[in-house]
């Protein structure tokens, strides 16, 4: 088993956690190691190839072994199999985080695990920024523009946007205005890498990169579930609405989650199953 895009000099990738169970070092485009584990569908005796993987993408400040993210992931791995990882600047990981650019690096490089591991299906959830990230990814890595059965290709067959922002800046909510600060100040980066654990890279974004609105359009005919709640603290119903309208509505949705506050935090066990399952049938 290789990791995707594995440098001959990475030394620890893969090894094996528990039957069947995998965690690995994984080598972005760009050169950062990402951690990753992997996590087999429990329909025992059956191939990869079988069964869908979802690849799960965190919120800003979240990470591989954080309670939240563990929870997702057991509750989407009843369904079929997980991968769930660390962004750059995020855990074990390396690099530093660029906030839902460069990310997509990432995540492409999960994706191709996925696939090298036998799956023939991949789908994207991601929360927070990591659904924007997953939105974008999807825009950039398009399977029209792969080889037909690649591999290895890091095109999603299908993605879900769970909790994201639609645009770049916004600080129309007190929770946006304090992240705001923890990014873009020098004090505010020291108290995120300190009390957050997570490391943000100083220098910005030379070039605003593609925003989750200019790339949604771009996602069809991938299937695109747009999900968000109506309690939601840091971006408001706008977000997804405007998300929702510039997709292709014939092959996106948009659930308006009663109740809902903001990304895996505030997941219902309910809501992760409709998201597990939206995902097996449209993947």
């Amino acid at each position: 088993m290789t990791c995707a895009g594995e440098a001959q000099s990475a030394p620890r990738c893969p090894s094996t956690v528990t039957a069947g169970e995998q965690r690995a070092m994984l080598l972005t485009d760009d050169g950062v190691s990402v951690e990753a584990r992997y996590e087999p569908s429990p329909r025992v005796g059956t191939e990869p190839s079988d069964h869908l993987a979802l690849v799960v993408g965190h919120g800003f400040s979240g990470a591989l072994e954080r309670p939240a993210l563990r929870r997702v992931a057991l509750a989407f791995h009843q369904r079929t199999a997980v991968i769930t990882f660390s962004f750059r600047g995020h855990g074990r990981s390396g690099g530093r985080s660029t906030v839902g650019d460069r990310e997509v690096l990432d995540l492409a490089a999960a994706v191709r695990w996925a696939r090298r591991l036998g799956h023939r299906r991949v789908a994207t959830v991601g929360f927070s920024m990591g659904g924007s990230v997953v939105i974008r990814q999807a825009a950039l890595y398009r399977k029209a523009e792969e080889p037909a059965g690649s591999p290895d290709g890091a095109a999603p067959d299908a993605v879900v946007a769970v909790s994201s922002p639609a645009r770049w800046y916004y600080r129309g909510t007190a929770p946006m205005r304090r992240l705001h600060w923890a990014i873009t100040r020098p004090t505010g980066r020291l108290v995120s890498r300190y009390g957050l654990r997570t490391r943000i890279d100083p220098r910005g974004w030379a070039v605003d990169p593609l925003s989750p609105v200019a790339a949604a359009p771009l996602i069809a005919p991938t299937p695109l579930l747009i999900v968000h709640g109506d309690r939601d603290p840091y971006f408001p119903l706008d977000h997804p609405r405007m998300l929702a309208s510039a997709a292709d509505p014939a092959a996106s949705e948009l659930w308006i989650e009663p109740g809902y506050g903001h990304a895996e935090t505030a997941a219902s066990p309910d809501l992760l199953t409709r998201i597990a399952d939206w995902a097996a049938a449209h993947a």
